[in-house]
């Protein structure tokens, strides 16, 4: 069935009309970026040994983790996530050194070589996780750069907060805290979430904090491997103690995994899934999870703004890391940015931030006075469009209505 003359004009018109009407207000086509989300291990996955946080502590004797046989073959997705390619042309941390309490650190690792003090039971890493810690926090990549740590010039200090398996007390990580202090160490990195709060642990905290380090815990636990026991959620110390920067891992989506222990008060979140790095033994790699691992990033995080701004209290550091983290539900880490922007005063909003080169403000009166006369035509053309289509609609509805033109064969009466 074709459809009615009468109906089509009538169609067009309204058309137009709307089409006239929208035209003036219509907002400008805005480009957009396609969101990328990478795999935790690239799109087929490196297929590498997981990283234990502790040897099973039910075996009578549980051997030491042994060398992984396989290297990565691609950079994973937590430096890609950190830009860490472009964060290492701005700062690598550079005269800062790290002490990293976990299970120990081997002095002789690959890619650590001549950057790890470790004194006594702290340099024998049984069971490996230190030691991996220590890749992200100031590793080389081990002849591959792309692998390398947040800050690869940075020095570790090794410190036991374990037992030989892996097993954290207060008393330990206390201890190494001490230790820490005495050896004037510029970031404190605690790898270990204890349940309890610690008389001893909360005073070796503040005196780290007095002597001008910056302290960062993990949030939480790692999980284990095994069991399906819910954990109730808890602050875990010495993260919960005042002016520790709190750290928990997150996904490649940006958020905490399901498996995750539940607990309040966390500061930042940073990469903690499929990270690849090395071990005491050997040249090969492993990957490694939670917040143990997104406390090696922050640390090294704080390490390469330290070396980048030496002049800004321990407070003032973690204020920056917070405050140029990607916002989200939890902050998100972001070493590049809190190394390349320059921050307002303390206490100004967010939106002080100014832009680290200064700014040359251009004359745009020209640009502004073209602006307004095309803005100008543009609405005196729609108004022009606008009257010929509302012209063509009245003229449409009045023919439909009998109405003729005067001398086009009558004056409206019926003729004879």
């Amino acid at each position: 069935m074709r459809p009615h003359p009468r109906g089509t004009a009538r169609l067009l018109s309204g058309a137009g009309l709307a089409a006239a009407l929208l035209l003036p207000f219509a907002p400008p086509a805005q480009a957009t970026s396609p969101s990328r989300v990478p795999a935790a291990d690239g799109a087929k996955g490196q297929e590498l040994p997981g990283m234990p946080s502790a040897l099973d502590p039910g075996a009578e004797e549980a051997a030491c983790t042994p060398a992984s046989r396989e290297r990565a073959e691609k950079q994973d997705w937590s430096r890609q996530r950190l830009d860490l390619d472009r964060l290492h042309g701005h700062s690598t941390g550079e005269g800062m050194t790290v002490a990293l309490i976990d299970t120990g650190a081997a002095p002789d690792a690959a890619g650590l070589k001549g950057r790890v003090s470790a004194e006594g039971a702290a340099g024998e890493d049984c069971v490996g996780h230190g030691t991996f810690l220590a890749g992200l926090i100031a590793g080389n990549g081990a002849g591959n750069p792309r692998l390398a740590g947040v800050a690869p010039q940075a020095r570790i200090l090794a410190l036991r907060g374990t037992d030989p398996r892996g097993r954290a007390t207060p008393a330990l990580v206390a201890e190494a805290l001490n230790e820490a202090t005495a050896a004037r160490a510029d970031v404190i990195a605690v790898a270990v979430a204890l349940p309890r709060r610690d008389a001893a642990l909360t005073r070796a905290v503040a005196e780290a904090r007095r002597s001008g380090a910056v302290v960062v815990a993990a949030a939480t636990p790692d999980p284990p491997r095994s069991g399906t026991e819910e954990i109730p959620a808890r602050t875990y110390w010495p993260a919960g103690e005042p002016g520790v920067l709190s750290v928990a891992d997150m996904l490649p989506t940006g958020v905490r995994p399901d498996d995750a222990p539940p607990t309040a008060g966390i500061d930042l979140v940073a990469p903690g899934a499929g990270v690849v790095s090395g071990g005491p033994r050997g040249d090969g790699h492993y990957l490694g999870a939670g917040a143990s691992v997104a406390t090696a990033f922050a640390a090294g995080s704080v390490a390469v703004v330290r070396a980048a701004y030496p002049g800004e209290e321990p407070d003032d550091v973690i204020r920056r890391l917070t405050a140029t983290a990607y916002p989200a539900g939890i902050p998100q880490l972001d070493p590049y940015a809190a190394v390349t922007t320059i921050l307002g005063a303390p206490g100004a909003s967010p939106g002080a931030e100014r832009p680290s080169e200064p700014v040359t403000v251009r004359d745009t009166a020209a640009a502004d006075r073209a602006t307004g006369r095309a803005t100008l035509l543009a609405l005196v053309g729609s108004a022009a469009v606008l009257a010929v289509l509302w012209a063509g609609f009245a003229v449409t509805r009045a023919r439909a209505r009998g109405w003729r033109p005067a001398g086009a064969g009558g004056t409206g009466a019926g003729t004879d």
